[in-house]
């Protein structure tokens, strides 16, 4: 049966176009396959949130890749629909790939940090131990609260759980915690 004629039951082979496509380049079965598959491989990019160009784009380079690789196609090992719908997931990944890759060269946060000037951190440092010092000063139940707050990133209805307050204990606690710390820490910036 030549690639384009249908099968008893009415059904074009699939495989048969891809063999003619292999054998002879065929345009009419490759158009054949092509207004076939195209619609059905957007339509299976598409239930991955893909944009509508996006999943047409890589449709029709299914579809070119089809035309390229005909020959590898081996009907023994996948129906045509098979072979076909893999290189089509296979370009869906490609291109999360690739995208993934362009947000991270466009994304100033996935860029080391400058390195850190040393009088930068000889000051840090020794802004920090004033910092600790100050919360030694602090009634236990203030640092409490400053370091869940502060340090854990503890929403206050958290720490107010945690500890077994009310929240406006807590809230007050962190209040006077910070007004002491201003007192004692002054020019600290």
């Amino acid at each position: 049966m030549n690639g384009g004629e249908r099968s008893s039951s009415g059904e074009v082979d699939f495989s048969g176009l891809i063999e003619e496509i292999a054998r002879q380049k065929d345009r009419t079965a490759f158009a054949t396959l092509f207004d076939h598959f195209a619609p059905r491989i957007k339509t299976y990019l598409l239930r991955f949130r893909m944009s509508p160009d996006s999943a047409e784009e890589i449709a029709q380079e299914t579809l070119l890749l089809v035309w390229r690789k005909a020959e590898t196609f081996d009907p023994s090992r996948a129906t045509a629909a098979a072979w076909i719908f893999a290189i089509a997931r296979n370009q869906r990944i490609d291109a999360m790939r690739r995208r993934k890759r362009d947000l991270t060269e466009l994304d100033p946060s996935a860029e080391p940090d400058p390195p850190i000037e040393p009088d930068t951190a000889l000051t840090s440092s020794e802004r920090e131990q004033r910092v600790r010092d100050a919360l030694k000063r602090l009634p236990d139940e203030q640092a409490r609260v400053i370091e869940l707050s502060f340090f854990d990133e503890t929403p206050h209805a958290a720490i107010a759980e945690a500890l077994k307050l009310p929240l406006g204990t807590v809230k007050s606690r962190a209040r006077l915690a910070l007004n002491r710390l201003r007192e004692l820490l002054g020019d600290v910036k």
